[in-house]
């Protein structure tokens, strides 16, 4: 007798209450949740990322955390549509740009808020991309069109001072 094919055979019979079922228990990949790749850093970064990720407020501009998709201690979010934090991010080519080292390119700026130096770049879909410059590892937040990017920018900055120092990232 074969096992596999017995198995099997019961499964079509079974297929309207498992698709019932997973209806009822919000089994959809279509769902709210916002997304973002994870990154993939050193091990000495991953455990920077981790001590920010203890390290974060739990509101940023007034909206609450809801971290997206898929779960990770290198990533968290806030908002709707939602501000993205990950860290242990590569360094942005623009980061090394002579061009907005010495202030001539126009979608992207160098500056510091509340002690956090950060490389703004405007993104091509609207909002702005920040990265951090001078810190051990690299951490890069997407705001949204319409946020105001300042606000994220001061309410990120006592964790990302506390938990990743000052320094040259991997």
């Amino acid at each position: 007798m074969n096992l596999f094919r017995h198995r099997l055979s019961g499964l079509p019979a079974r297929l309207p209450a498992l698709v019932l079922l997973c209806a009822a228990a919000g089994c959809s990949s279509a769902d709210d949740s916002a997304s973002a790749a994870v990154p993939s850093p050193t091990a000495k970064t991953v455990k920077l990322c981790r001590n920010l990720d203890r390290a974060l407020p739990s509101k940023v501009d007034g909206q609450s955390r809801r971290d997206p998709e898929p779960a990770s201690a290198l990533t968290a979010g806030w908002g709707d549509p939602a501000i993205i934090l990950r860290c242990g991010v590569e360094r942005p080519p623009k980061m090394v740009d002579p061009e907005v080292a010495q202030g001539r390119d126009a979608d992207a700026v160098a500056g510091g808020v509340n002690g956090v130096d950060w490389l703004m770049e405007k993104r091509d879909g609207g909002g702005y991309r920040f990265t951090t410059a001078s810190r051990s590892a690299y951490v890069e937040v997407t705001v949204p069109e319409g946020v105001d990017s300042s606000s994220v920018l001061i309410d990120l900055a006592s964790g990302i001072k506390e938990a990743v120092p000052v320094g040259i990232a991997d």
